[in-house]
This record gives C-alpha cells, sequence and structure tokens, in this order.
C-alpha cells in the first residue's frame, strides 16, 4: 500500500524534525543486544522493542494475522488459533520469497506500532527514544530517520560459541543461523556507534553508560530545547498580557 508507506514516511520525518531525536539499535544473533538493552532501562531510557510489537501484531485480533493465515495457510497455526512462530519460521527460513511475503506484510504493521510508542515518549518530553531493531541495516528502511545508529557487535568466535551454547545447536546449524543475517563486521561499518559486547558484562556496561553520557549532552536537543523554551516563554508573555487585558 504506497499510499499508507509515504503517509508513514511523512510522520518519522516529522519526528526526526522535532526536539527529540530517535537511536536505532541492533545488533546480530547472539551478539548480545538484549544485555545492552537491559542497562539502558536501568538508566532510564526510552526503548521501543520491535522484537516484542513483531509479536503482538501477529496476534488474532490484528490484520497482519489474518493476511499470514490467508498466505500461509491453517497449518501454521497452533491449538489455540495462534501462529506457531517455530512453523512459520521454518518455512521462511528455507524460502527467501516467502520471508520477504512475510516482511511486507507485517513491517508496515510493525511500524506503526512503533510510531505510536514513539509518539508516547515524545509526548512525555524525553530527550532521545532507542529503536531497537534487529534487522535495521538490514532493511535499511529506518536508518534514514535515525540521528544515530548504534550497533552491538561481538567478534564472530564468540558469537558461534553464544549461539551453539544458548540454543543448543551443533556447529553447522549456528553458522547457518548467523549466514542468514549480515555479517557483524559489514553492520560495523555502517553504524555511527559501536558496543563490543565481546569481553566481560562489566566492560559492555561501561561502555552503554558513556554512549549514554554522550547522548544525553548531545548539543543537537540542546538547541531543541533552547528554541523550544522561547517559544513557551513567547506564549506565557502573550497569555499574560492577554489575561490583564480582559481583567483590566
Amino acid at each position: 500500500m504506497p499510499g499508507e508507506r509515504v503517509k508513514m514516511s511523512f510522520e518519522w520525518s516529522r519526528l526526526c524534525g522535532s526536539a527529540m531525536f530517535l537511536v536505532g539499535l541492533s545488533g546480530g544473533i547472539a551478539s548480545g543486544k538484549s544485555t545492552v538493552v537491559a542497562v539502558l532501562r536501568e538508566l532510564g531510557c526510552a526503548v521501543v522493542d520491535a522484537d516484542v510489537i513483531a509479536r503482538e501484531v501477529v496476534q488474532p485480533h490484528f490484520t497482519a494475522y489474518r493476511r499470514i493465515v490467508r498466505y500461509f495457510g491453517t497449518e501454521i497455526l497452533l491449538e489455540n488459533g495462534e501462529i506457531n512462530r517455530e512453523a512459520l519460521g521454518n518455512i521462511i527460513f528455507s524460502h527467501p520469497e516467502k520471508r520477504q511475503l512475510l516482511n511486507s506484510i507485517t513491517h508496515p504493521e510493525i511500524q506503526k506500532e512503533m510510531l505510536k510508542q514513539v509518539l508516547k515518549y515524545f509526548v512525555l518530553g524525553y530527550r532521545y527514544v532507542i529503536l531497537d531493531i534487529p534487522l535495521l541495516f538490514e532493511t535499511n528502511r529506518l536508518t534514514k530517520f535515525m540521528k544515530y545508529t548504534v550497533l552491538v557487535y561481538c567478534d564472530p568466535p564468540t558469537q558461534l560459541s553464544r549461539l551453539m551454547k544458548r540454543n543448543g545447536l551443533s556447529q553447522a546449524e549456528a553458522e547457518a543461523r548467523i549466514a542468514s543475517q549480515l555479517p557483524l563486521g559489514e553492520k560495523r561499518k555502517l553504524a555511527s556507534h559501536v558496543i563490543d559486547n565481546s569481553g566481560e558484562r562489566e566492560s559492555t556496561r561501561r561502555q552503554v553508560l558513556s554512549l549514554h553520557t554522550r547522548l544525553e549532552a548531545s548539543l543537537d536537543f540542546l538547541w531543541a530545547r533552547l528554541a523550544a523554551g522561547t517559544v513557551v516563554a513567547a506564549l506565557g508573555g502573550l497569555v499574560y498580557l492577554l489575561l490583564r487585558r480582559f481583567v483590566s
């Protein structure tokens, strides 16, 4: 639906021009992005999780659910009527064209829900919002709306070892999963900030704290805040003058 995409793009662009700015966060399978997100949440950062939203938009009461069932059939459903994510994942893993079809159904719905959450944080006055998007660099649709992009990186041997241990996979199975994504080395070249999660947890935490400090001190937000303050002060002065005129 081209018209809907244009409207969505316009809304994202409007947000980019506001006082708040967007930070895209991504990683790779087993790179440790969830560890970084946990630290950011501890710091009180606003985080919009695309994975959580992706699970929500395929629930039975959403439009995406009906379209997925129409194209992939009822054999992907569990007994309770919900989509069997493992069965659907097995289908798209070996059929790139079906993965593309699924993405064309779910991505617009995911972006709509993400936009709603970003608007909520905008109204609440957050300085910046982190968009946790696993395939940020693969899809490349939202990167143009991000002021900064952050990659959670780990070296290839560590990534392979973690994935095998976490998911109970053989080396060949783990390598196949990793190969289905853009290599972390390539993503690293595309990111404006990199958090290296190859080592100890405390090292990762220090890097996240440093990044948070830099984002909080961003002059981009400072100038926007000063401009907003000027507008508020001017409006306050106008209201004061109107009240004086009304009372006198």
